[in-house]
């Protein structure tokens, strides 16, 4: 059996190469076909590619930190130890006696079968039998509760019978542990974790990544084409936080996690609905309205900042934003996002409050000509009338680009999304 290629993938139409920042599995590793082998780092995106096939991982190619052109081979996968003794290819043993000898004599140090627990478990977890098809995150929160995937087999409600978040959620909840266990990714997510630093002299000096370039000129880019203006509003948020704690349990049903982000992301799209200038864009001395609202969402990983975009929000209801802003989340944080789903934004949300900011002045995401940021909600006494209140209060600021937008448009942008997030209904 010849031995697979495994070629650097092209991320995206307009992406030529990437950069390899990190194997997963080492030369003489076990895999299996999907698992994650390698991460690569494009100006686009983080991602794990996982692996085209079965078997040993032969020859490591192109190692971490080279960058290297799309459909470059980076390693070489080889047949499986027994694989050929399993009467898949009978035709190269009895080809002479040397070959029976040589194959005699891997049986003789009996550890390469130790490592076939992995490849069992995956492959029971990603078999094609429908029944059992469902996605890295489904597996991983079965993984934290000691489930297996084949538990749940015929009990799949989704599409073709694929098991789900909820579905394993509700067989946890059956079993009488907490539901709301397994989110270790988004506390550990809320708050990523600075590099420790080994200083072996006066200074410690690291190339930047990939992803931190790309990062660095955008902003550079962004500061010297745009004039940024900034304005900042303050925002009573208790209808929203008694909408949400109404609306919380019928989520949790549903197996999402209901956040305040898509109260504001609808309060947005409705804003952008009657400001429509605050959802375009600038080519030369032409301002490009567009039609589809797509609104990017920053998220903070340990090793930088992502913007994936939620498509047509104007399109989704709450329960539809929940669902998509977590999936998107989730998938930022395990390297799983695809470059179409980090472009095409029209407005962008960025919430420095989930790290105890009161409020932040964002830079511009070009090509778009405005973001909002969150702050953090605390509460806090307000005038209410002649009377002292204790409400939870939230500082919005947009920033803008004063050349497409007057101070008096982002205003009005701002006073319409207090409106709607103050008088909200659940």
């Amino acid at each position: 059996m010849s031995d697979t290629k495994v070629i650097m993938p092209q991320m995206g139409e307009s992406i030529f190469e990437g950069t390899l920042t990190k194997w997963l599995k080492q030369a003489g590793d076990q895999v299996a076909r999907d698992e994650p082998l390698f991460e690569i780092s494009t100006d686009k995106v983080d991602s794990e590619i996982p692996a085209p096939a079965s078997g040993i991982l032969k020859e490591i190619v192109v190692q971490e930190g080279e960058t290297v052109e799309i459909n470059t081979v980076v390693a070489l996968i080889g047949e499986a130890v027994g694989t050929a003794s399993g009467g898949g290819k009978p035709k190269p043993k009895p080809e002479t006696k040397k070959s029976d000898k040589k194959a005699e004599a891997p049986q003789a140090p009996t550890p390469p079968p130790e490592p076939a627990p992995k490849p069992v478990e995956i492959t029971a977890d990603e078999t094609d039998d429908k029944s059992l098809r469902s996605s890295p995150l489904v597996r991983r929160i079965a993984r934290e509760h000691g489930i297996s995937i084949g538990e749940l087999r015929g009990k799949g409600t989704g599409a073709g019978g694929r098991i789900t978040k909820r579905d394993v959620l509700s067989y946890i909840e059956q079993r009488g542990e907490p539901t709301t266990a397994p989110a270790p990714a988004a506390r550990k997510s809320a708050q990523p974790a600075a590099p420790a630093i080994d200083f072996k002299g006066p200074e410690h000096r690291v190339p930047m990544t990939a992803m931190r370039k790309s990062i660095a000129e955008h902003m550079v880019v962004s500061r010297r084409t745009s004039a940024h203006v900034a304005t900042l509003f303050e925002i009573d948020c208790s209808a929203v936080m008694a909408a949400r704690a109404a609306l919380k349990p019928e989520f949790d049903r549903s197996g999402v996690r209901l956040t305040v982000t898509p109260f504001f992301i609808q309060a947005a799209v409705r804003a952008l609905g009657k400001f429509p200038i605050l959802n375009a864009s600038l080519d030369g001395n032409d301002v490009v309205y567009k039609r589809a609202i797509n609104i990017g969402i920053a998220v903070a990983l340990d090793w930088g900042l992502i913007v994936p975009v939620v498509k047509d929000a104007g399109e989704k209801n709450l329960l539809g934003l929940a669902k998509t802003i977590n999936d998107l989340g989730e998938r930022a944080r395990t390297k799983k996002l695809k470059p179409d789903e980090v472009q095409g934004g029209t407005f962008t949300i960025t919430n420095p409050g989930n790290f105890g900011g009161l409020f932040g002045i964002p830079i511009i995401n070009q090509p778009q000509v405005a973001i909002l940021g969150m702050g953090g909600i605390e509460k806090r006494p307000i005038v209410i009338g002649d009377a002292i209140a204790i409400r939870p209060m939230v500082y919005l600021s947009l920033s803008f680009d004063h050349r497409v937008i007057d101070g008096a448009v982002a205003d009005q942008f701002m006073a319409d999304i207090k409106e709607t997030l103050e008088s909200w209904k659940a």
